[in-house]
């Protein structure tokens, strides 16, 4: 390992790691430093680190001078990756089948925004939309079941405006 690939783990540890677990993925580290360009990789649930990865490498840059830019890698797809219209159907199918009906208990809906590369965006709707416990569902129940489900799957990532949400399931506002 490079010192500077060291010194990036280091602060990924030291100030990173935690957010990331947070969100759901299970670890984030160095692939590969070459001059000053960081390549990480999220392991569990690589979606979860997409939405912070502009704050991970503000975080990484500040702690490490030398970082000039930092990547996150996208995960192999299994072999025979499905198209990407295939994958979009097959998600919304097992969506339909075995997640939608349970969330309904609670006004909300999960549809495929889209499908590109082996990761899904995914749209949160209803009750889902702005609700406070909408990134745990995606990580611990929504996520790993399309990836159990479809092989083919890297990651999904959610594509919801919680802001707009006019009547989420649990609010902060609720308490």
């Amino acid at each position: 390992m490079s010192d500077l690939a060291a010194e990036v783990t280091a602060a990924l540890a030291r100030s990173i790691l935690p957010s990331v677990i947070a969100r759901g993925a299970t670890g984030i580290r160095v692939i590969a430093a070459d001059d000053g360009v960081i390549t990480l990789k999220a392991d569990g649930s690589p979606g979860a680190v997409l939405p912070i990865i502009g704050r991970i490498e503000a975080q990484i840059r500040a702690a490490v001078p030398a970082v000039t830019a930092v990547r996150l890698a996208s995960t192999d797809p299994a072999p025979q990756s499905p198209e990407a219209g295939d994958l979009r159907e097959a998600a919304q199918r097992v969506l339909d089948a075995e997640v939608n009906p349970t969330i309904a208990a609670h006004r909300g809906h999960v549809t495929v925004a889209s499908a590109d590369g082996g990761w899904v965006r995914i749209r949160l709707e209803g009750g889902c939309q702005g609700c406070s416990l909408a990134e745990v569902t995606i990580r611990q129940g929504i996520e790993p079941l399309l990836r159990a489900r479809l092989p083919g799957l890297t990651g999904v990532a959610g594509a919801t405006d919680h802001e707009a949400g006019t009547d989420p399931f649990f609010s902060p506002e609720k308490r």
